[in-house]
């Protein structure tokens, strides 16, 4: 259950802060995550019940007792779910390059931690080569579309899932079908029969994709994982391939956090911005509008109703 409340910011009598208003904030699972985990080890902050929730947003300055901002800043990093946060000294908050020219929306995924997850996750992780195929899985998802399209831009063959026709139909009118195939996440097992053999796997994995994987990855195969979305509800279910296959093939699993991922952000910026200037990327947003909007948003996540980035709209730009 959700509960929006009306609050007074006090209590910052002394204290080094910036207030920022928030045109958007991002809706991910993690937030799931860090409230299942609540009570085992995570390196996650966990959610108490009735607390707010934090996430990464962009914000506009409205006050500021620090030397290093000012009103009126265009700044990205860790905000709440809600249309002001407090942001004290030593939290993540960073001034946004005015010259980039792209919406505010980028800031919150394709520049955000979604686009580092796809862009370090699949080059640094996964380490493909031209001319080798790769399975992305929720390829129609904040992440996955990412991948498929730095995957084509270095020469690979993609195979990628969805969750629904609707996503499919989409991924297929905006890929090039003679280097992307884009099947549905319930035929994955009978399409990739049809003699795809892989070579690397990206993934937010599900059980179902985890049996395929083991069965149709080459020797020497490797893959990268960010995610695994069928067990953050149901700890009964288990996405762990069979390890006698993983032996066999020689096949390297890693998963990684986008934390890890930050030594490469400088080389992430800069060729996502050529790329999107150039127009070889593009960046699928599903934009919500409104603060009230932000708990459906973020249940709408579970049923797979987005595609691309989810994004709420919380106040005018």
């Amino acid at each position: 259950m959700f509960k929006n409340k009306n609050s007074e910011l006090s209590g910052l009598r002394g204290c080094n802060f910036v207030a920022p208003q928030h045109p958007l904030i991002r809706c991910k699972l993690a937030c799931h995550i860090n409230l299942w985990l609540s009570q085992s080890l995570s390196y996650a902050t966990t959610i108490t019940p009735g607390e707010v929730i934090d996430t990464y947003g962009v914000g506009r300055v409205l006050v500021s007792h620090r030397p290093d901002f000012k009103k009126d800043d265009l700044v990205a990093g860790f905000l709440t779910w809600g249309e002001y946060t407090i942001v004290k000294e030593g939290s993540l908050l960073n001034k946004l390059d005015p010259s980039l020219e792209f919406p505010l929306s980028y800031h919150v995924g394709v520049f955000g931690f979604s686009g580092l997850a796809a862009y370090g996750g699949f080059f640094e992780v996964c380490k493909p080569k031209p001319g080798e195929k790769v399975f992305v899985s929720a390829a129609s998802s904040s992440i996955g579309h990412l991948i498929g399209q730095y995957a084509k831009l270095l020469g690979c063959y993609v195979v990628g899932s969805a969750g629904s026709q609707e996503k499919v139909l989409f991924l297929r009118r905006h890929s090039d079908s003679t280097r992307h195939a884009i099947i549905n996440k319930k035929l994955t097992s009978n399409r990739l029969s049809k003699g795809v053999s892989l070579k690397g796997f990206m993934s937010t994995l599900t059980t179902s994709e985890a049996r395929c994987q083991k069965q149709h990855m080459n020797s020497l195969g490797r893959v990268a994982i960010c995610g695994v979305i069928s067990e953050y509800t149901y700890a009964s279910t288990r996405a762990a391939p069979e390890m006698l296959d993983i032996v066999y093939k020689k096949i390297r699993i890693q998963g990684f956090l986008t934390a890890d991922l930050m030594t490469v952000y400088a080389d992430f910026l800069s060729k996502t911005v050529e790329y999107l200037h150039d127009g070889k990327l593009k960046a699928i947003e599903d934009i919500s509008q409104g603060v009230e909007s932000i708990p459906s948003a973020f249940i709408g996540l579970f049923n797979g109703n987005n595609i691309g980035k989810k994004i709420v709209k919380v106040a005018d730009e």
